[in-house]
């Protein structure tokens, strides 16, 4: 499972020093995003360093949940009511109904909303500066980290897993 560490720089030219001090240290451009402002990532940054990323797996995730929970819920009720005709067989039915519906809905309304590394550090972003964002295994990042510190990177207080992405 990879983890994720941000680290805001001060224009392009620091940004690419970082990701040339993270390779360096052993990550692949897999492992390495810049996040900047709309105007600097289309002018300036190539495609492949882009992250564009949304919420739409976790947004889909709890969809599913809630809706499956939700569906569980309905399924199990309309069984209590004999009158209804429901079966085991019916609530079950219901649960994998409302888990789909609730997945397709999350999914598409998790697909409008920016990833939470652009939505916190949003004040750095809109400040003109870029987030250098490495996605590693442990055993790579704690050098990259150190390469990106004595560089004069500065480390934002972000930790995450991205096994989803």
């Amino acid at each position: 499972m990879k983890t994720r560490h941000v680290f805001s720089v001060p224009d392009l030219a620091a940004a690419q020093d970082a990701l040339n001090v993270a390779r360096e240290a052993g990550l692949t451009d897999d492992n390495l995003s810049l996040i900047a402002r709309a105007d600097i990532e289309l002018d300036s940054i190539q495609d492949r360093h882009k992250d564009a990323a949304t919420d739409f797996m976790p947004a889909a995730l709890r969809g599913a949940a809630t809706g499956g929970a939700v569906g569980l819920v309905a399924g199990l009720v309309a069984i209590a009511f004999p009158p209804l005709g429901v079966t085991l067989a019916g609530a079950a039915l219901l649960t994998v109904g409302g888990a789909a519906v609730g997945t397709w809905v999350s999914a598409l309304l998790g697909s409008t909303v920016d990833d939470p590394v652009r939505r916190k550090f949003e004040g750095e972003i809109k400040a003109g500066r870029i987030l250098v964002v490495l996605d590693a295994e442990d055993p790579q990042l704690p050098a990259a980290e150190a390469a990106l510190l004595r560089l004069g990177a500065t480390r934002l207080p972000y930790e995450g897993t991205t096994a989803l992405t």
